[in-house]
């Protein structure tokens, strides 16, 4: 699978970069990252990167910055990383947030205390796994793989043990769940394909969580029901839910 954008501050290591505006954008394929040391970044890339700006060398103010995100999204890059500290770039400017919204470009903002050398062997490290990960003859999925290791009748004991009261939230969610699957998590995208506001993604999202028993964590809860939602797919939807 492609490294993606949303997956950068995901990285071990670079915990400390926040995705602050373009979240639209966060499904953006991230081919390499790029050091802007110039003005003008045109000439140098040919899209798909992730572009860094330091202000190292070459001041950087809010219209310079401003810049960057329009020519950016005009060279197809994947998304923008500024630098902040107290040295050069003090702090992200909010009108540059606002902008990379607008653009659907996702802008980074990096500390200056975590090492450029770092920063770019990790995405470098990553963007080579995924293309070997891609480049892998396709074979049965991982959820084909457990159901088939396990048996059908003891996933969805599995399933029923670990959620309790799942047995009627997945054919009800099962249209949130497969966008999300499709999507990749992107809610901007998800509320466009299901055709409501990303708001109600979000709404839904937490109310699905909160009809589980217990004290759970939504983002948690959520990556339990989309595995149980591609296990119980694997070993038949129309048995899943019948009592054993």
């Amino acid at each position: 699978m492609a490294l993606r954008c949303r997956d950068i501050p995901e990285l071990a290591g670079l915990e400390s970069i926040r995705l602050r505006a373009g979240h639209c954008g966060g499904d953006n394929e991230v081919r390499w990252p790029y050091l802007a040391e110039n003005r003008s970044f045109r000439p140098w890339v040919k899209g798909g990167e992730l572009v860094f700006v330091t202000g190292i060398g070459r001041q950087r103010n809010p219209d310079n910055l401003a810049e960057c995100l329009y020519e950016g999204k005009g060279c197809g890059i994947s998304g923008l990383v500024v630098l902040t500290g107290d040295a050069y770039i003090g702090q992200l400017p909010r009108v540059l947030n606002q902008l990379a919204d607008e653009l659907a470009l996702p802008l980074f903002e990096q500390p200056y205390s975590l090492p450029m050398v770092e920063v770019t062997e990790i995405i470098s490290r990553a963007v080579v796994s995924s293309e070997r990960i891609d480049s892998r003859p396709r074979g049965d999925s991982l959820a084909e793989s457990l159901v088939s290791l396990a048996g059908s009748r003891e996933v969805e004991a599995t399933i029923r043990r670990c959620l309790p009261g799942v047995d009627n939230l997945l054919p009800e969610s099962a249209d949130i769940l497969g966008a999300w699957l499709a999507h990749r998590g992107n809610q901007c995208a998800m509320a466009e394909a299901l055709g409501c506001h990303r708001n109600t993604i979000r709404n839904r999202m937490h109310r699905l969580a909160g009809e589980l028993p217990g004290d759970r964590d939504v983002a948690e809860t959520f990556k339990d029901l989309i595995l149980a939602h591609l296990l119980t797919q694997q070993s038949g939807p129309a048995d899943v839910y019948k009592e054993t």
